[in-house]
């Protein structure tokens, strides 16, 4: 079958705040360096629905992350972050591929979209290629952005060191705002698939 997170409109109250929708953030307990990324995925539908297929340094500090007890020893965002596929519901079909480090994050300027039709109702399998020298972004194995900086340091290249992927829907924010009739919607996932080059698990 397949991995479904779901976006709902309900009532949720955790930790002293009320919020109006629930949904969840997968973390995976996988981390590595280099690679190619697959994720076989078929996206929520609505306005104000930003789901993700992401990663992070496995040495980020983040209350409460799998790794961070051990190894959390580095703030957001030098780390890094590597978002594989973002999907803002008031911009739908477009989908982004963006880099954060401590050089650029925020309003990023190293991002770049592709127009990718049916999201929602159509699988699509989305994916980088990273190295040592570059990360590339691929939809349906077909390339549209690769981040490759002239000067490789701590400031513009945390990318020589594990990190972890995150599935989540998160609802507002950049993905406009939520349509009042929203009531529920899904990320569905067929399959994510780590290839690493001599890696034989």
């Amino acid at each position: 079958g397949f991995f479904k997170i779901v976006a709902k409109k309900e009532s949720f109250t955790n930790q002293g705040f009320t919020k109006q929708y629930t949904s969840a953030r997968l973390n995976s307990k996988f981390a590595f360096t280099y690679g190619r990324v697959d994720a076989r995925a078929k996206l929520p539908t609505g306005a104000g629905t930003w789901p993700a297929i992401w990663m992070l340094g496995k040495n980020i500090n983040e209350p409460g992350g799998f790794f961070s007890s051990q190894f959390g020893t580095t703030n957001w965002p030098a780390t890094g972050e590597i978002d594989i596929m973002e999907h803002w519901g008031n911009n739908p079909n477009v989908i982004h591929g963006s880099i954060h480090t401590t050089s650029s994050f925020g309003s990023t300027i190293n991002s770049k979209t592709i127009n990718v039709s049916q999201v929602s109702s159509t699988f699509h399998i989305y994916s980088i290629i990273w190295d040592e020298e570059k990360i590339q972004f691929l939809v349906d194995d077909v390339p549209f952005y690769s981040y490759n900086p002239t000067i490789k340091n701590a400031s513009t290249w945390p990318f020589d060191k594990p990190q972890y992927l995150l599935l989540n829907i998160a609802m507002g924010g950049v993905g406009g705002a939520i349509d009042p009739a929203f009531t529920e919607s899904s990320m569905e996932i067929d399959y994510v698939r780590v290839y690493q080059k001599g890696v034989i698990s």
